[in-house]
């Protein structure tokens, strides 16, 4: 071990993006939510938005991973594709004027899931992201589905 693999996930960590994957919903995460799903990363829509950035997306790995340096770069390379193109259809689908992304490790660096995923988020101007933090509320199925469904069409527009 490098003295960087360290677990954070409390004993009996029952991952939520692995039970998405596996086909269950929770009122956090629903297969409604997922815009894109390659062989090895999904990308969909998160729950917990920050207050002026509505419908940001987090990409995951489908194989479970912790954390940044757990990840093989092969799964890497796959997350950041899909990075990629979901940043690409969200500038048009959200008509945003730019994109942010976001990867935290460790509760130090705001990891608080026990999944690797990156967070993709639309950008607006003058929209305050680095002095915000994430709402505490949840933003229910119904308000993030039009959301879902507009980068879904944007995405099998640009093929």
């Amino acid at each position: 071990m490098d003295g960087l693999r360290v677990s954070y996930a409390p004993a009996g960590y029952e991952c939520p993006f692995c039970f998405l994957l596996a086909g269950g919903e929770t009122e956090l995460d629903s297969p409604h939510d997922i815009v894109l799903q390659s062989a090895r990363a999904t990308a969909l829509i998160a729950s917990v938005w920050w207050p002026n950035n509505p419908g940001h997306v987090l990409v995951i790995p489908n194989e479970h991973y912790e954390n940044i340096y757990d990840l093989p770069e092969v799964h890497g390379h796959a997350v950041h594709d899909v990075v990629r193109r979901v940043a690409i259809a969200m500038r048009t689908a959200y008509h945003c004027a730019g994109i942010s992304v976001r990867q935290h490790n460790e509760p130090v660096g705001g990891q608080e899931i026990w999944h690797y995923h990156v967070h993709v988020i639309p950008r607006f101007q003058d929209d305050g992201l680095r002095r915000s933090v994430p709402s505490s509320t949840i933003a229910p199925l119904d308000v993030r589905r039009p959301y879902a469904q507009r980068l879904r069409q944007r995405l099998v527009a640009q093929g």
